[in-house]
């Protein structure tokens, strides 16, 4: 696969960036506002789990690693590092894996998970993780795409992979053994710039493909980390920090926070895919977390619930992959007015984009941050392709030591994603304020077409949750003769309430111009959202309501 970005063009004069919003005026590029981050050399020979032991404290620190919310089974940092030591021998010499080699993953999340990760990225081989609740055939394609040489699968999700792929149970005896043996270092030569992990996304064209990060990508994950913590603390001997992590390992969010507490030898909590937002919190409650590290929909309902919150060691709350409305983040600052509500943007493809790191930029709601260290942006004009300057909407492109190598066996995907100088096209509608904070209007492939203009559904959708006694809502387009498509509402009502649909549309029609305005509404029982928040807009095209009226 071509490197595409192996090695990023020098970025211009800083003296020449505006200091408050990070613009480039001669170039019409935005850069980071946070200090540059001090990365390896590129040619040096490093894996991504030597690089983020390195980064740790000899003797290794002695709280714990890894917890287990449901078991309270814990790993300290030397048996995590023992364990991988074990676990990188036995892969070589009992399981034929080395550099180069695929390996799939099916399986929820355990503390086996994180060592055995570890450990295949320390030999070179290339970890590839998908949903344990995905179908059969869900699987099959995304195993056509990794092409994998061995998968990793429990005693409950094997029966999903094909009868012909070599596959090792965590729950057996087998891989039990793997850990018993005296690893000793690893031997195999890993460069930065191999592929690390094979991701699923379905990117901007809304087929799922598979992106390849490097170790370099990884590298640059775990230095950011790094270069953001907090050594004064860790120099009056405070207690670590722990962070509960209810975002599954084979998401790169999962896996981008596990690193960050390995970088920084904190603890961090693991707790199951998919449990309730009740959980989360007894777990945190229990464990005393400092952080959370969690999907827009479990911040949506921690801002909502109906019983008292301790939660006395919480310091701040990561949330992303889905817009946070600004209702709910008011009630959420509200409710918990010392915990610190840090929106992030970020993507399989791009890595880390933007962060918030202090209370005074968590107060900038709507907007997801500022640009994350050593990331470049661009704002482009989708029509006439012009680089736009700060207030302005458009396409928003970004160069980075984050951003994958490419898409795996798909050319025509990377030469729709990558301009030929390196920029990836996020497909996201997007602006900078006068401050270098980035807010997200929409995603372009979900633009409503009203005539001659753009109407972008997430601008309605917020609105609409402003309106007291709706609960949740989705906006679509809808067929129209004359207009081409009219933005129309899928609407769920609290609970008592009696809104009626003249009431809604005239809400909406006081606030926008005339042509964004809602011309319809559905009232549905709930939006189909992922587990992250995001609307599942193709379930709601074929919402039997939809169905029947599309055939008038």
């Amino acid at each position: 696969m071509e490197k595409r970005n192996a090695a990023l063009p020098l970025p211009p004069s800083s003296s020449l960036r505006s200091r408050s919003s990070g613009f480039h005026a001669p170039s019409r590029t935005f850069h980071s506002l946070r200090p540059s981050l001090p990365l390896p050399p590129a040619e040096r020979r490093l894996n991504v789990a030597a690089y983020a032991f390195s980064l740790l404290p000899s003797p290794l620190p002695a709280n714990p690693a890894l917890v287990d919310a449901s078991t309270g089974d814990t790993v300290r940092f030397p048996e995590l590092l023992s364990q991988i030591r074990s676990l990188a021998a036995a892969l070589r010499s009992r399981a034929g894996i080395s550099r180069g080699h695929c390996v799939f993953f099916l399986a929820p999340t355990s503390l086996d998970i994180p060592p055995l990760y570890l450990a295949l990225l320390s030999i070179g081989a290339v970890v590839s993780g998908a949903d344990p609740a995905s179908t059969p055939r869900e699987i099959a394609h995304l195993l056509s795409l990794s092409k994998p040489r061995v998968a990793f699968a429990t005693s409950a999700t094997a029966s999903k992979l094909p009868a012909g792929l070599d596959t090792i149970i965590l729950d057996s005896s087998r891989f039990r053994s793997f850990l018993d043996g005296d690893g000793g270092e690893a031997v195999e030569e890993v460069e930065q710039s191999d592929v690390a992990f094979v991701q699923f996304s379905s990117g901007t064209t809304g087929m799922m493909k598979a992106a390849a990060l490097s170790h370099r990508n990884m590298i640059a994950i775990a230095a950011a980390f790094h270069s953001l913590r907090n050594p004064v603390a860790e120099r009056s001997g405070g207690r670590p920090e722990a962070t509960l992590l209810p975002a599954p390992l084979f998401h790169s969010m999962g896996f981008a926070f596990l690193l960050k507490g390995l970088a920084l030898g904190e603890t961090t909590v693991l707790i199951g895919v998919g449990v309730g937002v009740k959980e989360i919190v007894q777990a945190a409650e229990r464990y005393r977390v400092t952080s959370l590290t969690v999907a827009t929909p479990v911040v949506v309902e921690m801002a909502r619930w109906p019983e008292p919150l301790e939660l006395v060691a919480l310091e701040y709350v990561t949330c992303g992959g889905a817009p946070l409305p600004e209702a709910a983040a008011v009630r959420f600052m509200k409710r918990f007015p010392r915990v610190e509500l840090r929106q992030s943007c970020g993507s399989t493809e791009a890595g880390a984009i933007s962060t918030m790191i202090d209370q005074e930029e968590c107060r900038r709601l709507r907007s997801v941050g500022r640009l994350a260290q050593n990331v470049e942006a661009m704002i482009v004009d989708t029509t006439t392709g012009e680089r736009l300057s700060v207030g302005q909407t458009g396409e928003l492109w970004l160069r980075s030591p984050f951003i994958m190598l490419g898409y795996v066996g798909n050319e025509e995907a990377n030469d729709a994603t990558f301009d030929s100088n390196g920029w990836l096209k996020t497909g996201d509608l997007c602006y900078f304020d006068e401050d270098g904070f980035l807010f997200i209007v929409d995603r372009l492939k979900e633009m409503i077409k009203y005539k001659a203009y753009q109407v972008p559904p997430a601008e309605l959708e917020h609105l609409l949750q402003l309106l007291p006694g709706i609960a949740d809502a989705a906006v679509l387009p809808y067929p129209d003769e004359e207009a081409g498509q009219i933005p129309m509402a899928f609407v769920v009502l609290q609970p008592g309430t009696n809104l009626s649909e003249e009431e809604i549309m005239d809400f909406i029609a006081k606030q926008v111009i005339a042509y964004k305005k809602i011309r319809k509404v559905v009232f549905i029982d709930s939006i189909p959202k992922t587990p992250y928040g995001k609307i599942l807009r193709a379930e709601l095209r074929n919402h039997l309501v939809f169905s029947s009226m599309s055939k008038l």
